[in-house]
């Protein structure tokens, strides 16, 4: 019997189960495609071989382990990418096993890799002072500083996500009254963000000046394809490696694209925004998502503290009277 080799069911994975069979989303198709793009060319590394020239067997479970090592170890990504890229792979093993029986055993040994479990920290987000010294890092006499001073601007205002930043077009910006920019979320739902008045008024003049790049994407690399989104993650990284020597509260913190999507969320609930309004800005499938965001800031606490004063008491927070006390508080 013959059997499919590795490059055919990859492709296969793509065009008949992720497109014919699941209609997925352009943006899950992308999210498969990065994993994929990293695995092979980390097997490929490892085996000594072209991606193309590796077989089934050489996907074994040690070497899928040493590629989720590798994620963390080294590309420093956190336990939660570490999954969704897990995830990628389990799905197309579990193709694999429908698809050529012969091989279900060395399938279900990878489907047997687990999740790992991981913390759910704070969520990390930037003060308006910290916004304003990344917003002013980009050297803006470069086109290129122009560009991401927009990209940054349009991310901490709208909450878009980098995917979503990544995929605008022209014609998905909207000016005159009610200015804003529409896209399509997960789950092929599509949304519309309103634009604040200092972002639709920058917009038209990063838009004019783009004009000369080939393409119609918003935000063009410099020859004229739409960014990657790893390539956003390192601009970001970039500019607030830059900002740290005017806001030193930026240093050793590890802001992503997505923290500008935490931090537009923020905004708008310390400005008393409420949940099911911030969910619907932000493109989320449950307002239970936007959960998060009450435990992110302790300003948001002390509003509650302040409401729960004793009567004929003082507001403020409890401090002891006693050093050792002050020590035990503190840890």
């Amino acid at each position: 019997m013959i059997t499919l080799g590795l490059p055919a069911l990859v492709e296969s994975f793509f065009t008949d189960r992720l497109l014919r069979q699941r209609n997925v989303s352009p943006h899950t198709i992308g999210g498969y495609r990065d994993t994929f793009r990293l695995f092979l060319r980390f097997a490929a590394e490892r085996r000594g071989k072209n991606p193309s020239a590796l077989t089934i067997e050489e996907l074994d479970p040690a070497l899928v382990g040493e590629f989720l090592d590798y994620l963390e170890n080294v590309r420093g990504n956190s336990a939660r990418t570490r999954n969704v890229r897990l995830a990628a792979i389990h799905s197309f093993f579990r193709y694999v096993a429908w698809k050529e029986p012969v091989h279900v055993l060395h399938c279900q040994r990878i489907l047997a890799i687990p999740s790992k479990r991981h913390e759910r920290r704070p969520v990390e987000f930037l003060t308006h002072e910290e916004v304003a010294a990344l917003l002013a890092a980009p050297d803006v006499s470069r086109w290129i500083g122009r560009r991401d001073r927009m990209l940054i601007l349009l991310a901490v205002q709208t909450g878009l996500r980098v995917s979503e930043l990544t995929a605008l077009r022209l014609a998905d910006v909207v000016f005159g009254t009610g200015a804003h920019v529409r896209c399509e979320g997960k789950g092929r739902k599509f949304r519309c963000t309103p634009l604040r008045s200092d972002v639709s008024e920058a917009l038209p003049a990063w838009l004019a000046e783009r004009a000369r790049i080939p393409g119609d994407t918003v935000f063009p690399s410099a020859q004229g394809r739409p960014l990657h989104t790893d390539a956003v993650g390192r601009l970001v990284a970039k500019h607030v490696a830059a900002a740290q020597k005017a806001c030193p509260g930026l240093a050793g913190r590890r802001i992503t694209p997505h923290v500008l999507r935490h931090t537009t969320a923020m905004d708008l609930l310390l400005k008393g925004i409420d949940r099911v309004t911030i969910a619907l800005w932000l493109g989320h499938e449950s307002v239970e998502t936007t959960q998060i965001y009450l435990h992110a800031d302790l300003r948001l606490k002390e509003r509650a503290l302040a409401r729960t004063t004793p009567q004929g008491g003082e507001p403020g927070r409890f401090k002891p009277d006693d050093s050792l006390l002050a020590f035990l508080e503190g840890l």
